[in-house]
């Protein structure tokens, strides 16, 4: 791969973007980079950077560097839209499972990535649509999960789930979550789901305190279709993408999510393998 652009994107209400990205736009400028960087982390440097939104940005070069938590990487996740640009996250956040190179290894792991020495991996999304009365009334694409959650009142929710036209089961829980392997270390880890290797071609479906204890999380192919009805006629149900898009939804509306034909590239952090990362971040074996 050969990099002559690379943008920059970052969460700018960290304090640390004004430390970090100046000095990083003359480093990459050293070493003949055009750089280009997001509106947002424009509008809070004296940059003379040209600034493009978050969604222009990965048309137009061969490198995304991403400066935050694993919510700003979601993001410019789906502001990728099919568009194959192997992403460079920087963990600025708290936990970060997705945003695993450090700040430490920011200028190593870069050098590597410019060299031609690094190791990617591809990561599968999800995308899908809200579907009310026969008409598609939203698409979405989601990196982690695709989650149906009760509103504030704090009722039990009614889902009928089918995979490729099979009736699975009744749901009676307080949401539901399809998570892909990638997002199965997110909310559906909290709701008690199963850790699933990215490598591993499958879709987790959690139930979220489920009302009946025999319904558990359940992991199905990735090439399977998946079909949320929703059924509560009390109240909304919210289809939250990524924990960040919402979408009100009615009694039958059908969520039908399926993998997506498009990938995300993952620069991963230099001499530390998926295993070292869940050690580091769950403290396994700590205890």
């Amino acid at each position: 791969m050969t990099i002559r652009k690379i943008g920059i994107v970052s969460k700018p209400k960290k304090a640390e973007i004004r430390e970090i990205v100046p000095p990083l736009v003359d480093w990459l400028r050293e070493r003949d980079i055009e750089v280009l960087i997001d509106k947002e982390t424009g509008s809070i440097l004296e940059s003379s950077e040209k600034c493009l939104t978050r969604n222009e940005l990965p048309g137009k070069v061969d490198l995304l560097v991403v400066l935050g938590g694993d919510g700003t990487l979601l993001a410019a996740a789906r502001s990728i839209c099919r568009r194959q640009v192997p992403i460079f996250a920087v963990n600025l956040g708290d936990l970060g499972f997705l945003t695993a190179i450090t700040r430490d290894e920011l200028y190593p792991a870069l050098e590597g990535v410019l060299s031609g020495n690094y190791r990617s991996e591809k990561r599968v999304q999800i995308e899908g649509e809200l579907i009310r009365a026969d008409e598609v009334l939203s698409t979405f694409r989601a990196l982690n999960d695709v989650v149906l959650n009760k509103g504030a009142i704090a009722r039990i929710q009614d889902f009928e789930v089918y995979t490729d036209g099979e009736f699975i089961s009744n749901y009676k829980s307080d949401g539901l979550i399809v998570s892909t392997p990638t997002g199965s270390t997110a909310y559906s880890l909290a709701a008690g789901g199963p850790v699933v290797t990215p490598s591993v071609e499958a879709f987790i479906v959690t139930p979220i305190c489920a009302h009946t204890l025999t319904n558990r999380p359940l992991v199905l192919r990735d090439s399977a279709i998946i079909e949320i009805v929703v059924k509560s006629q009390r109240e909304a149900a919210y289809l939250t993408v990524d924990g960040q898009v919402g979408i009100a939804t009615h009694s039958e509306d059908i969520v039908r999510v399926r993998k997506s034909d498009s990938y995300i590239e993952l620069i991963q952090p230099p001499h530390r393998s998926y295993f070292d990362i869940l050690r580091q971040k769950l403290k396994w074996g700590e205890r």
